[in-house]
């Protein structure tokens, strides 16, 4: 394990609870406060310049939206991690966090101990949701709350466990019923969201998460006649 801290920027715009949580980090063990911003324009500017590890974020700014903040910044920056904070318990805003790129989410009513696993759980890379959310997430993603990669789309997880089985974008168009265009797309967005450099890393890391592995049903069709 690293002994550096973990670097945390809290963006929220009630300075009242910037503070109180700049204060329980600094009482942590290994997380350090590296910055606060109050709105999504500063967030964007202080990230860029301190690069945090972690950046806590409410979706009700002042100035701009929590979830385009989070969208931009994973955009941006996409070794950077970010834990919603919020008050907002409903499953809307759940899923549209997830949909921007966050790792984790509790709500504002937390334990300063669920708090510091979400840091901890994030920064680590795992996905962490507090209390109930992790369930309710799995039922409105259509996944299992444990399943890999939920920050795919169930269109782009089904194209990455076809990929994993070996074929090519022009039988997975065919498979789908999608253009070819529309199927690189999404491979495209896969590699994106899972910080991947080409195809073949694709298959390689959801081959080791068990998905799709290959087999003799996945030969390519003969051509020929149709029926």
């Amino acid at each position: 394990m690293s002994d550096n801290p973990i670097r945390v920027v809290v963006v929220d715009d009630h300075p009242v609870f910037r503070l109180g949580m700049s204060a329980l980090l600094d009482t942590l063990v290994g997380i350090e406060c590296v910055g606060e911003a109050a709105d999504a324009a500063d967030a964007r500017t202080l990230v860029a310049r301190v690069r945090p590890d972690v950046v806590l974020m409410d979706l009700h700014l002042g100035q701009g939206s929590g979830i385009e903040a989070t969208r931009l910044l994973r955009r941006d920056h996409p070794a950077v991690r970010v834990l919603v904070v919020s008050m907002l318990n409903d499953d809307a805003s759940l899923v549209a966090a997830l949909r921007a790129g966050a790792r984790g989410y509790v709500l504002k009513g937390a334990s300063a101990a669920d708090v510091e696993r979400g840091i901890r759980g994030v920064a680590g890379g795992d996905l962490v949701l507090g209390g109930p959310l992790a369930d309710r997430a799995g039922v409105l993603l259509g996944v299992r709350a444990d399943a890999p990669f939920p920050q795919l789309t169930d269109r782009e997880r089904e194209i990455l466990v076809l990929l994993a089985r070996g074929l090519a974008n022009p039988m997975i168009a065919h498979r789908l019923g999608l253009s070819a265009k529309t199927v690189r797309n999404n491979v495209s967005a896969i590699l994106v969201k899972l910080h991947l450099g080409s195809r073949a890393e694709a298959i390689a890391l959801a081959r080791d998460h068990g998905l799709g592995a290959p087999g003799p049903a996945e030969a390519p069709p003969v051509e020929g006649r149709r029926a």
